[in-house]
């Protein structure tokens, strides 16, 4: 099941980089000179060495985004990968194909493209990127050097460096002392950082998991615990480098964050985890200490960010809030949560048949402790199995496994804390459901429709139930804990006393919309601890009549769907900070409203959500605004605006954009430009437009200079 999703991202690029200019300078210029051939440019080294970490500066170069604005991929080719499945990662990172260019991918033959593959398999790579001789790249990333030349023979492999002293030293300092300047440390700790890095022998993992072992104490004392630690752990275990540095961080761990850190062993390598269910499943099993129930996620949090603190896992995805949405582990930190958790027994892997004797002793055996199921199981028949033999079970988790009906003693299971069916193809629950009275979360979609059980599970914190075919009645204003509500259809919603609802946070509604606009706004004015609020129409339901400004405390909105009235600036919560709308069918400019929110640092407006074709917005508005983007509004055609507000700008398919008063280009905020490609424009128009708005800010820049403020512009996709 896992596997059948996303394995890595170039999106987030390494903040802390030592030692790597010169390396990424010289393979943008590999990367985007020489003859028409296909070329593969393989980055070969040791575990831990910054293989990603490189090419993840290379592929984000600007040199290179503009040398290939067709296409641009990131993917992860495992041993048993094949072709369809690199194609369809392929697609996934770029525009939906027309009927033409999926052929083309098909063949993967007419592309100029730039493609960062991590791979140990060489030969999917000669039958996914035939050459073309259209001046195709590949940037591939393998710890052997034979995989490298299988590539591409004629190419020689770029070979991974191990840090200098100083560089080493210079990442130690950035990593110990949070990103401090490398000369700003306490002069007593040289001696001992120097000596401790020394042992790192160059890997930059193991001087970043270091760090990460330090920055929590700058005394004397607490480094030469440390300091101590190593050298005895080396003298017995004679280990040197990363697999040394990552035993002493295992061991370093408080006992509340070591079964969180064993716990990531479950997830395949190189697999982008999603930090909400992350923090749910920790949350369910029992990880987190017992703390007041509406605070048990958030303190589920806090463990996530130690161990990012603590460099044993990786920041994919961050929201524009600061808070991690996505994160992966390093394949050799991943490979010692594996190993400390067959020594605990923590967990059992690899069921081919739980009904064999075998399986039975290797995974139920009364000396595992877990409770818990996260399995791919061939059959669904295996849940009867599960049901039976784990009365105690307190997760049970079976993202994307074929299910056409869950046995009706799953409602036996009266420990589970956490039950996922998503991504199943499963139509319908049974009302047996309804006897989990543990249970916290329940994380479904897709279904026919929801028995209306679900108001007996009085424990049910986070409920998500997207995307049901049936509009038919369901109580939830008995479950008093319910902290997110996602899925629920308006009609649904309507029907219950949200006032009971004291703890909810987070409230999706979706489906068709019959509700009255005063009724409506009163049932959100009850929700007094609302924070976000998600509102989806179908067919031809529009959104009713809105006032949120008695919930004090909703700080994001998101709407999606015919706007039958847009709120005026006192009908908005003051709070908010967060806003994106699509499809609202807007003909009066909203901007005249939206400017005046004084906490708003966030806004989407997407495709469909303005009609209109000019868009105004002063000098005196938004005053808190740092995101804006603008998407697929076909209509507009004239933007008026003070870019000295905004500190980054998105435009997405606009046939023009008019910088007004180009004396704001001045101010005080640097401003970063991302112009991107029209639909259907080629590829040299697109560039040339490019090249005129770069004209323009020179101009202005050069005619009034204000010290190092200077207008940044940037283009791609």
């Amino acid at each position: 099941m896992l596997q059948n999703l996303r394995r890595s991202s170039p999106g987030a690029e390494e903040r802390v980089i030592v030692g790597l200019t010169e390396e990424a300078d010289k393979l943008v210029k590999q990367l985007t000179a020489g003859d028409q051939r296909r070329r593969v440019i393989s980055l070969v080294g040791m575990g831990g060495i910054g293989k990603t970490t490189l090419a993840k500066k290379v592929y984000n170069h600007e040199k290179i985004v503009e040398h290939f604005p067709d296409c641009r991929a990131w993917i992860y080719v495992s041993q048993d990968c094949g072709p369809r499945e690199v194609y369809m990662q392929i697609i996934n990172q770029v525009s939906a194909p027309t009927k033409e260019q999926a052929e083309m991918i098909e063949k993967c033959a007419d592309w100029d493209f730039l493609a960062k593959v991590s791979s140990n398999d060489p030969d999917c790579l000669g039958n996914v990127f035939p050459d073309g001789s259209n001046g195709s790249r590949l940037l591939l990333t393998t710890r052997y050097k034979d995989v490298a030349l299988h590539a591409d023979a004629r190419t020689i492999p770029h070979e991974m460096r191990l840090l200098s002293k100083q560089q080493s030293w210079d990442l130690f300092c950035r990593k110990a002392f949070l990103d401090a300047d490398t000369e700003c440390y306490p002069p007593d700790l040289k001696e001992l950082g120097e000596e401790m890095v020394d042992k790192c022998n160059g890997l930059p993992l193991a001087i970043v998991v270091l760090g990460g072992l330090v920055s929590r104490n700058t005394s004397h004392t607490e480094w030469k615990q440390v300091h101590d630690n190593i050298s005895a752990y080396l003298a017995k275990e004679g280990q040197m480098g990363v697999k040394a540095m990552l035993n002493l961080s295992y061991i370093d761990l408080p006992h509340y964050l070591k079964p969180c850190f064993l716990h990531l062993s479950l997830f395949p390598e190189d697999y982008v985890i999603s930090s909400r269910k992350l923090l749910l499943l920790w949350t369910a099993e029992g990880f987190v200490p017992e703390q007041d129930d509406r605070r048990m996620k958030d303190m589920a949090e806090v463990c996530l960010n130690e161990l990012i603190n603590r460099n044993l896992i990786q920041v994919v995805r961050m929201s524009v809030n600061a808070r991690v949405m996505e994160c992966r582990v390093h394949d050799l930190v991943r490979e010692l949560a594996i190993e400390k958790a067959k020594e605990q027994n923590f967990i059992g892997t690899n069921i081919a048949d739980p009904l064999s004797p075998s399986t039975s002793l290797s995974l139920f055996s009364p000396k595992s402790r877990r409770r818990s199921i996260y399995s791919e199981f061939e059959r669904a028949s295996q849940l009867d199995f599960i049901a039976k033999c784990f009365k105690v079970l307190r997760v049970l988790d079976l993202e994307g496994l074929e299910i056409e009906c869950l046995p009706s003693m799953i409602g036996e299971l009266i420990h589970l804390r956490y039950l996922g069916l998503r991504h199943t193809g499963l139509k319908m629950l049974l009302p047996s459901i309804g006897n989990l009275r543990s249970l916290q979360t329940l994380d479904i979609n897709n279904l026919k429709q929801v028995p209306n059980v679900l108001w007996k599970i009085k424990n049910m914190r986070y409920l998500y139930i997207e995307g049901q075919k049936e509009d038919v009645p369901l109580q939830i204003d008995t479950l008093q804990n319910l902290q997110i509500l996602s899925g629920i259809t308006f009609n649904q919603w309507i029907k219950n006393n949200s006032g009971n609802l004291t703890c909810l946070g987070k409230l999706k509604l979706e489906g068709r919309c019959e509700v009255e606009g005063v009724e409506f706004s009163n049932s959100i004015a009850k929700l007094l601890s609302l924070k976000s609020l998600y509102l989806t129409t179908s067919g031809e339901s529009s959104i009713p009549p809105l006032a949120i400004n008695s919930c004090l405390h909703l700080s994001k909105l998101d709407i999606k769907g015919y706007m039958q009235k847009f709120p005026k600036i006192h009908e908005f919560s003051q709070s908010l900070t967060q806003l994106t709308l699509e499809a609202s069918r807007l003909d009066r400019d909203p901007m005249v409203v939206l400017e005046k929110l004084p906490k708003l640092l966030t806004l989407r407006l997407r495709a469909k959500s303005y009609l209109g074709k000019e868009m105004h917005v002063f000098a005196n508005g938004f005053p808190q605004l740092k995101f804006s983007g603008l998407d697929e509004l076909q209509n507009l055609v004239e933007v008026k605006i003070a870019v000295s507000l905004l500190k980054t700008l998105f435009w997405h398919e606009m046939a023009r954009i008019r910088l007004w008063d180009r004396t704001w280009l001045f101010g005080t905020n640097m401003v970063e430009i991302q112009f991107c490609r029209q639909k259907g424009q080629t590829s040299a128009s697109y560039r040339q437009a490019v090249k005129e708005l770069g004209s323009f800010l020179e101009r202005g820049i050069h005619k009034k200079p204000m010290g190092r403020e200077r207008g940044k512009l940037n283009h791609g996709h």
